[in-house]
């Protein structure tokens, strides 16, 4: 997290940094969309190649204001920095500001002290509304897509709440199998916070129609390369991979060596792990050679 005596020029004014974020092909804020082409789109912004660095802060009445930047490596370094618990002064050139947008494009806990209180800017007829988070207060696409980056985040929490013995246990020849399991995948439950449960008790999915159809179109990627983002590829211990793929409905966070989970619009909550097999081992190796990278 940024200093917040760090200021970067908006119009006339100074602003006071909170947190900065990347909007790259391979590294933004899924919550806004299912690929990065999608979540340039929701803040007005073309797809760039290179992408852009998002700078969320106030201005000194307060007013949030996000600063679109096309200098991605200042901004990926100010955050490699903050993360290691380091100050950076993340000071954007003017002549690196593509937009000032008012609005955060995000859910932020934080405030600049000696501010009034985080609100819009007064309005302006050129502006359009400002920006606000995506609605994660019901289940739907961005909460879904919170969930699965949470996964990817805690991934050894969760892989421990799954038994292997559950992909063999369960009965085969249902939906389940089909879709490229061992067995129909017991399912564990998630609000979008990112709090594992205690078990999943093995419990068989409600409907695995939209698991086969997930494991479907990820397929696809491998013949049709999906927009930029929709598959991306980050660290994971050994020589695994994480792999995250997002489809209409549907979100699958997998590590190339091990399981994956999908989560899907149509099941409230549910996390659905898919089981090794003998397909999806394929599968996941073909998504990762197609799959962006973070540079």
């Amino acid at each position: 997290m940024a200093g917040t005596d760090e200021e970067v020029a908006v119009e006339d004014d100074a602003l006071y940094v909170l947190t900065a974020v990347l909007l790259t092909p391979a590294q933004f804020p899924s919550v806004l969309g299912d690929d990065y082409p999608e979540a340039c789109s929701a803040l007005g912004l073309a797809p760039l190649a290179d992408g852009y660095g998002l700078v969320l802060g106030q201005d000194g009445d307060g007013a949030r204001w996000t600063v679109v930047v096309d200098d991605v490596s200042l901004v990926a370094v100010a955050i490699a920095s903050w993360d290691c618990g380091m100050e950076y002064d993340l000071s954007p050139d003017e002549r690196t500001v593509v937009a000032a947008l008012p609005g955060w494009p995000l859910a932020l806990a934080v405030a600049a002290p000696g501010v009034p209180a985080p609100h819009d800017p007064d309005p302006e007829p050129s502006d359009g509304p400002a920006l606000s988070p995506p609605d994660t207060s019901v289940w739907g696409p961005a909460q879904r897509r919170l969930g699965a980056d949470e996964i990817a985040l805690q991934w050894a929490v969760w892989r421990e709440q799954i038994d292997d013995a559950d992909f063999l246990t369960a009965p085969t020849g249902r939906a389940g199998a089909r879709a490229g399991n061992d067995g129909d995948p017991p399912s564990a439950s998630t609000d979008g916070s990112g709090e594992p449960p205690d078990g999943t008790g093995g419990k068989a999915s409600p409907s695995h129609s939209g698991v086969r159809r997930a494991l479907a179109e990820a397929r696809a990627y491998v013949d049709t390369p999906p927009p930029l983002g929709r598959v991306r590829s980050s660290f994971a211990p050994g020589d695994a991979r994480t792999l995250r793929a997002d489809g209409p409905g549907w979100s699958m966070v997998a590590r190339t060596d091990d399981i994956a989970f999908v989560l899907l619009d149509d099941e409230p909550g549910e996390v659905l792990p898919i089981g090794r097999g003998p397909e999806l081992p394929g599968l996941l190796e073909a998504l990762d050679k197609l799959a962006v990278r973070p540079l």
